[in-house]
């Protein structure tokens, strides 16, 4: 026969309770250790990042910026119409290197033709009236040379019979009236001499002054001719300097009438070009006229020097002009795309870097450093100072030899570590 014992019942029942009690408070606090736990370091793969190792040492500033070759200024021919002329025939396409004598293209002006004739004429009519204003005036220049001959003559026959009556008269044989009238006629004919001689040199002026203002006539018509006939050479544009032939901002055509004075064609001296770099206005504020730089043409790197720095900004960019130290590469013609590096400072025993994805120089950029078993990387911030093309001075934040991922790891922003796999 069963007997019942409440009491047993009750005490299982207190112990169901109790062990419920207890799981619940053990679940309750795993599930608070849980949501306590950071969630798992993402991971990234290895082979997908750029990293590198700080260094201290010397480290170049360099600023970095594309371009293109422009021709110097002094490298640069721009050839006007010199007159207003219509263009009837282009030989010569631009790209091709021409020589001085290089004829670029034919112009036509017939009103210029006419011109040139007229002038022509003009010359021969002022040639021919000077040379009989030059007879006239020889002529009765030679007259007046007469005249003054036979006074000379007649002067030197008056003086020597002067003298022999003189001498007579000192003799008693002739009469002191006859002496004294050979001695009047004599010293008479010694004035018109003088004023003989005077009038010659006054005459001989006179055709001088007569002579140039025709010879000035004869030069004012001799201008004119040259200067028509310049200008019909010129309808034969040629190049001027050896070359190479540009093309202008406005290319001249067959048929288009061009006025004097527009430029038809632009000839440049290709071993005299710059390079014409586009820094970024918050970098150039550090370039120097004369600091040195490098210029890379995609055929070979051209060393060279800071000549000019344009003060406008345009897009945010400022043009820095290059000079060239050396020969540029066959191959480099104006317009020619080019990279270029201008050198700032050279620091001497700084901690660097690579330079990151992001970051300004004179900052604090977080990067993330590695472990030292490169399995995994910790956000780190990193205090820099001085930035070049592909490094940047490390000032507070990594020791020399910590790595460091420099590639774009915005996609991280929201973790401070990830593992590398």
């Amino acid at each position: 026969m069963d007997i019942s014992r409440p009491d047993i019942k009750k005490k299982k029942r207190r112990q169901q309770i109790v062990w419920a009690a207890v799981a619940v408070v053990v679940v309750a606090a795993i599930a608070f250790f849980v949501t306590r736990l950071k969630p798992a370091a993402p991971t990234v793969d290895r082979a997908t990042v750029w990293t590198d190792t700080v260094k201290r040492g010397p480290m170049l500033v360099q600023v970095h910026g594309p371009g293109t070759l422009v021709p110097r200024e002094d490298s640069i021919l721009l050839i006007p119409a010199q007159t207003d002329a219509t263009v009837v025939r282009i030989r010569v396409l631009p790209g091709t290197t021409v020589t001085p004598d290089t004829i670029l293209m034919d112009l036509a002006d017939p009103q210029l033709q006419q011109l040139l004739v007229s002038a022509e004429q003009a010359l021969k009519g002022a040639k021919a009236d000077y040379k009989a204003t030059q007879a006239t005036l020889q002529s009765a220049l030679m007259d007046k040379k007469a005249t003054a001959a036979q006074l000379n003559s007649d002067f030197a026959q008056d003086q020597l019979q002067a003298q022999t009556d003189k001498q007579l008269f000192d003799l008693g044989v002739t009469s002191g009236l006859v002496a004294n009238a050979s001695k009047n006629k004599a010293d008479q004919l010694t004035e018109q001499r003088k004023i003989s001689q005077e009038q010659l040199d006054v005459n001989a002026r006179a055709i001088e002054v007569q002579l140039a203002s025709s010879q000035a006539k004869v030069d004012q018509a001799q201008a004119l001719y040259g200067l028509y006939k310049k200008q019909q050479d010129a309808l034969q544009v040629r190049a001027g300097i050896a070359g190479v032939l540009s093309t202008l901002a406005t290319p001249v055509a067959v048929g288009q009438h061009v006025t004097a004075g527009t430029s038809v064609a632009e000839v440049v001296q290709p071993a005299k070009l710059k390079a014409a770099l586009n820094i970024a206005e918050t970098q150039a504020h550090d370039i120097a006229i004369g600091q040195p730089a490098e210029v890379d043409t995609h055929n070979g790197v051209v060393k060279g020097h800071v000549t000019r720095i344009d003060p406008t900004v345009l897009n945010g960019t400022r043009v820095v002009d290059v000079s060239m130290d050396g020969d540029l590469p066959r191959g480099a013609v104006p317009q020619l795309s080019v990279d270029g590096t201008v050198d700032l400072a050279r620091l001497s025993d700084v901690l660097n870097v690579g330079r990151p994805a992001f970051g300004n120089e004179n900052s604090t950029i977080s990067l993330f450093k590695l472990s030292p078993d490169s399995k995994t990387a910790v956000r780190v911030p990193v205090k820099v100072g001085r930035a070049s093309v592909n490094s940047i001075q490390v000032l507070e934040g990594l020791q020399e030899g910590d790595t460091v991922i420099l590639s774009d790891m915005s996609t991280k922003d929201a973790v401070d570590r990830i593992r590398l796999e």
